[in-house]
């Protein structure tokens, strides 16, 4: 596939951007939801630089990626360029990777049990700039990665562990529980499955009034999501395009 020119991609995007941004539109309207409530986040994986720079002037301030040896170069490439999004790392996470997603996201979506919660605590509080003072902490906000399916392989604490997990993260300095994340079912109706989780969610709420993410739906199922109250959707394809064959 030939790239476009820069003027082209841009068009490209926002075009795409567009499109996206009535979808939410129209979905919230159906909900009776103000629009102003849902958070895009475009998922740039397989994607260069270059992109994530355009969205950024397009307006788009959020940006996910799920691999870490993709996502940190790319956050340092912004860094260095002089723009730094709100990284939201929304993959699964295995903790030897746990220091370098320290150092760059601000929100981890995929927190799914209990040893993870330890691992990042530690290191955020190890995180940070060196100054007169020593090494700064940082804090980073994590969502609770809820399986709302039996079989195993895409990651997720099951529901009955969702609200230990919870209180694990809210008393692990250097985190901030945000809130829940899930991904529909292959095969399900994700009407069903995103109503499940926002039940999930008012339960982690109850407990935790200040965690009020509910991150659900992509490019085929954004609809669904938020009219099962869903206030970030991470969306790639339908934003982005067809996924590249992904080079290490």
């Amino acid at each position: 596939m030939t790239s476009l020119p820069a003027t082209g991609r841009r068009t490209e995007l926002a075009e795409n951007l567009a499109g996206v941004r009535a979808r939410i539109e129209r979905a919230c309207a159906a909900a009776g939801r103000p629009a102003s409530e849902v958070t895009l986040i475009a998922v740039t994986k397989t994607f260069p630089v270059s992109d994530i720079r355009l969205l950024s002037e397009l307006g788009v301030t959020d940006i996910g990626e799920n691999r870490d040896q993709e996502a940190a170069p790319k956050a340092a490439a912004c860094r260095a360029a002089g723009f730094e999004p709100t990284w939201h790392f929304v993959g699964q996470l295995q903790v030897n990777k746990v220091p370098s997603v320290i150092s760059y996201a601000n929100v981890i979506h995929s927190v799914d049990r209990l040893r993870l919660v330890t691992a990042l605590g530690r290191r955020a509080r190890m995180a940070g700039r060196e100054g007169r003072e020593g090494r700064e902490g940082r804090e980073v906000t994590c969502l609770v990665q809820v399986s709302l399916e039996d079989a195993e392989g895409r990651g997720g604490a099951r529901p009955a562990d969702v609200a230990a997990l919870a209180d694990a993260i809210a008393a692990e300095p250097g985190l901030i529980l945000g809130g829940v994340m899930a991904v529909a079912p292959l095969g399900a109706p994700p009407r069903a499955a995103f109503g499940k989780l926002r039940r999930i969610a008012e339960s982690v709420r109850s407990a935790h009034p200040r965690a009020l993410v509910i991150s659900a739906g992509m490019s085929g199922d954004l609809e669904e999501a938020i009219a099962e109250g869903a206030t970030h959707v991470r969306i790639g394809t339908a934003l982005l395009g067809g996924r590249r064959p992904f080079v290490r």
